[in-house]
Parts: structure tokens; C-alpha cells; sequence
């Protein structure tokens, strides 16, 4: 049998019920269903996949939407590799693909070429690099997609973000509690909504320790390992006694580090050091790292498995993920 009309006929049934039965349709009874089933399984029927997903108006593919960073940004992005990592492996649990795709911060019409086209179900956008502009045309174009990062409390569209208030409350209150008493703040891009909960995290943990917060503790970077060098050399000229540094990102933090040891500062004898994301590389650096450990893995999958069920069902569906304290003897 060739066609979904053999088996029809062979079933004695319409093509409909077939079609129904095969892709699962609560329409179709089980027992007809699992006829039907079990008919193509004695005659080895295949779907003719290409011709299936026309007639659903689906391509079974979901893109992952990434802007065209710095030269040196191939490293400093490993957090998103490992969001990639997990999207790959969840969308394959659910029979789907995944397309990678690059866009430009004023370009407005991939939405269309992508969606109206066929070529992608659905979309994964990253929050730290996507304009309000991009969030706008999915939302008017009514197109299927899931965030990540932190976004607006009241928005009606998915997301999975870490918690990033928690992650730089825990961050600078460990450094506080071990005796650091000038800890500075290493952010990454300071309009980044994620940066500002952590900046706000960290805030509040020198509340809490009674600590006066300095505007010279602060500085910003767009999370390349050079900024977070730069960021580091800045704060030891203006506050050359700090004591500890909270940055938002591993690999900033580890140029962080370098630094300070260039500087002839030892880590974390006169500096302690607290990083962010917990990538693969953080365990290895020179001391190892200690971070706020955002399970990236775990996110990426999550996206893929909400935004496959907001295919599927239509449900909006908003997840946090907690930010975890790791350890090591940086700080």
C-alpha cells in the first residue's frame, strides 16, 4: 500500500477516518482506531510525511531565533548553548525539529517568512537580545512562541525565566556573610531585564546586611569576557579596597578573575568572586567559580515542551526556574 486511499479501501472506511486514525484524532473511536493501526502494521503502510504535514499545515519544525552578536561573543554565549542544548533534546522528545535562524535588531518580517511560509510552527526567542519591537510583531501576527528570560509580570504569551532577584540576593548575601564588607556589582547589559533583577537582588542583600550601597561598586558590560575585564580594571581604579564582586555572567566573571590576578589580587584571599549561569567551564577556571547556577539544560527543554504543548493545546504557560547557589573556591 502506497496511499492513504489503499488503506481505505482495504479498511473500508474514507480517507478521512484513516487520516483521523493515524494521527490520533479523538474524532475516531479506539476501537477503529486501532483497526485501522493495525492494518497499516501488517502492510507496512508509511505515512507520506511531506504530504502529511502539507495537508496539517504543519512543518513540525520550531526555530530558535538568535541575533548576530560581537566576534568575540562565540564563548561568552555558552549559557545559551546549553539553553540550546536542552531545546534540541526536548523538541525531539515531541517529534519536532529544530531550525536555527539569525535576525537583526530592525528586521520586522521574519515572522512571516518563516511562519507564513511553513518553514517553522513556532518560535524561541531569547529575552536579553529580543526588542520589544520583535515581541510586538510575533504577538500581531497571533505566531506561536515562548521566551526566555525575564519579562513584564502581566504578558499573555509563554516564558521560562530563572529567578534572578533570588540569584543576585543569594550571591551578594554570601560574600556578606563570610565577612566581604565592599562588594561591587558586575553587570551585563544594563537596559537587560535580568540584569536589573539581579542588580535589584544584590540591593537587597545589602539591605539586609546593613551595608550602604556605593554607585562606585557598580559597573556594566554586554557579557563578553573583554567587558567583563574592562568592568573589573574600572571598578579597582575607583574602589581599589573592594573586597568581593558579584557578576552577572561565568564568563565575565572569569575574565573578571584574570584581572584581578594581573592586578596582583588574589582570589579569594583579597577578592571573592561570584559568577552566574554555572556553565561547564565555571568548575575548571582558575580558582573555580562560584555561581548562581541556572540550570540551562533544564530551561532549554522546558521551553521546547511549553511552547509544543501551546502548539498542541493552546496553553499559555509562564515557568520560573529557581537560581541555585554553587559553592566553589572562588568565593
Amino acid at each position: 500500500m502506497k496511499t492513504i486511499a489503499d488503506l481505505a479501501r482495504l479498511a473500508g472506511v474514507s480517507k478521512s477516518t484513516v487520516s483521523r486514525a493515524l494521527n490520533d484524532s479523538p474524532l475516531i473511536g479506539g476501537e477503529t482506531r486501532r483497526r485501522i493501526r493495525a492494518i497499516a502494521r501488517e502492510h507496512r503502510f508509511q505515512m507520506n510525511e511531506a504530504a502529511r504535514r502539507l495537508s496539517l499545515k504543519q512543518s513540525q519544525i520550531v526555530a530558535l531565533v538568535t541575533y548576530a552578536y560581537q566576534p568575540d561573543w562565540a564563548v561568552a554565549d555558552a549559557f545559551s548553548l546549553e539553553i540550546m542544548s536542552g531545546v534540541s533534546t526536548g523538541l525531539h522528545a515531541n517529534g519536532y525539529d529544530l531550525l536555527l535562524i539569525q535576525i537583526t535588531p530592525k528586521d520586522t518580517e521574519w515572522v512571516g517568512r518563516y511562519l507564513g511560509s511553513g518553514r517553522a510552527d513556532g518560535f524561541i526567542v531569547m529575552a536579553a537580545s529580543c526588542t520589544q519591537q520583535h515581541i510586538s510583531t510575533l504577538v500581531e501576527a497571533n505566531a506561536p512562541f515562548i521566551i526566555w528570560g525575564s519579562m513584564p509580570a502581566s504578558h499573555d504569551y509563554c516564558s521560562v525565566d530563572g529567578d534572578s532577584f533570588a540569584g543576585g540576593r543569594t550571591a551578594a548575601a554570601h560574600m556578606l556573610r563570610s565577612g566581604r564588607r565592599r562588594v561591587a556589582f558586575i553587570g551585563g547589559p544594563a537596559r537587560a531585564r535580568e540584569v536589573q533583577e539581579r542588580y535589584r537582588g544584590y540591593l537587597a542583600a545589602l539591605r539586609e546586611a546593613g551595608t550602604q550601597a556605593e554607585d562606585a561598586l557598580v559597573e556594566y558590560g554586554d557579557y563578553s569576557p573583554a567587558s567583563g575585564a574592562a568592568a573589573m580594571r574600572a571598578l579597582l581604579e575607583r574602589a581599589g579596597d573592594l573586597d568581593g564582586v558579584f557578576v552577572s555572567s561565568d564568563l565575565m566573571a572569569i575574565a573578571a578573575i584574570e584581572e584581578l590576578h594581573a592586578q596582583g589580587r588574589r582570589v579569594p584571599e583579597d577578592v571573592a568572586v561570584v559568577g552566574y549561569d554555572d556553565v561547564s567551564l565555571a568548575a575548571h577556571s582558575d580558582p573555580p567559580l562560584t555561581t548562581i547556577r541556572q540550570n540551562g539544560p533544564l530551561a532549554g527543554r522546558l521551553l521546547a515542551e511549553n511552547l509544543v504543548q501551546n502548539l498542541r493545546t493552546g496553553a499559555v504557560t509562564n515557568v520560573t526556574i529557581p537560581a541555585d547557589l554553587v559553592v566553589r573556591k572562588s568565593a
